[in-house]
């Protein structure tokens, strides 16, 4: 299967570039993965194609404010590190701009010296390995001088930063947001609650890999990146007596998608596990416990839209995401969401 045959044309005026004001008033695409209907919504009405007894699974991951501004050490030469992962204790595997002031051994400041770092070594596709120095609590100085690491193609600054994490994040460890489970509120949450929908929580570290143009021509030979996953005891539980009882398994998200497929076993049911997943999910994938999946309008040709061409026929997601550009939905990041599901999903407030 090639890479260009998920190739579409996308305006650059449909990039979102901002979060709406509420975060659950963007647009909803309800896609039918069995017959290829397509309905128009309000994220708001997802709760509407929601069935008591279903099991909403969401990754709890919270985004770091990795990006980090700072200066060389006796040069005061400009310089940005990206964190994209802990090694152990205080070193951090980081892309580093520009990457020819960053040789090893060389240091940094950021925040006049509230923070400093040291190159200790270089890795795959010229990532440094960084050791930092300071006083007081780390992730409490990340938190005061980093930025968060939007991605490449929005180019405006975010005023809050909580509009980069979900209502429900908890872990902190990621580089990038989990981006479907932005549209959620705390009072939408509870609504599909009171419904009798279940809500189970899994974690996925997402990684930069996630913005990563794929540069093969054919898909099977693309590799994944690896990204850190922990389902505990009370998701699996969850997860597994609504698998028990009929109910749908629905992802929010690609993450909790691939981590969802990552432990599952072949009869679908999950296991408390905690590891690293660099599954890749396109077409021809026979899926082991996912049912349905929301998620947002993804990049041309990237692994994302491959994985929702799985769980859908591929022809009913290029119509799809043909008829989003031509309704002008907003895609990427900030944009608007699209449940893929099944004929069991009724709208119970037409």
């Amino acid at each position: 299967m090639k890479v260009s045959d998920f190739y579409f044309d996308l305006p650059e005026e449909l990039i979102a570039q901002h979060p709406l004001k509420n975060r659950d008033e963007s647009r909803l695409m309800v896609v039918n993965k069995d017959n290829g209907e397509l309905r128009h919504e309000v994220f708001k009405n997802i709760i509407n194609y929601l069935n008591p007894g279903d099991c909403l699974v969401l990754n709890n991951t919270r985004v770091m404010p990795a990006r980090l501004i700072g200066e060389k050490l006796h040069t005061g030469g400009k310089i940005e590190f990206l964190l994209l992962k802990r090694i152990e204790g205080d070193k951090w595997e980081s892309l580093v701009k520009p990457g020819k002031k960053a040789k090893i051994g060389a240091e940094f400041s950021f925040g006049n010296g509230r923070l400093k770092a040291k190159v200790i070594d270089m890795v795959d596709e010229g990532n440094r390995i960084i050791e930092f120095y300071y006083q007081g609590i780390f992730e409490e100085i990340l938190d005061e001088l980093g930025q968060m690491p939007l991605p490449p193609y929005i180019t405006e600054q975010l005023e809050d930063k909580e509009r980069y994490q979900t209502v429900y994040s908890k872990t902190v460890g990621s580089a990038a947001a989990p981006t479907a489970g932005l549209h959620f509120t705390k009072e939408l949450l509870a609504d599909i609650e009171k419904k009798g929908v279940n809500i189970a929580y899994i974690t996925l570290h997402v990684g930069l890999g996630t913005f990563r143009p794929v540069k093969v021509d054919v898909i099977e030979e693309h590799k994944m990146h690896s990204e850190f996953y922990m389902v505990d005891e009370e998701t699996s539980a969850k997860i597994n007596a609504c698998k028990k009882n009929g109910g749908r398994i629905i992802a929010v998200g690609t993450t909790s998608c691939r981590t969802l497929e990552s432990v599952a076993d072949s009869s679908g049911y999950v296991a408390p596990k905690t590891g690293w997943t660099d599954i890749f999910i396109y077409p021809g994938y026979n899926f082991k416990i996912v049912d349905a999946l929301i998620t947002n309008f993804h990049l041309p040709e990237s692994t994302l839209i491959m994985l929702v061409s799985a769980l859908a026929h591929k022809e009913i997601i290029m119509r799809a995401y043909h008829k989003a550009i031509e309704e002008k939905y907003r895609f990427f990041s900030f944009g608007d969401a699209m449940f893929i599901t099944d004929s069991k999903s009724h709208n119970t407030n037409p």
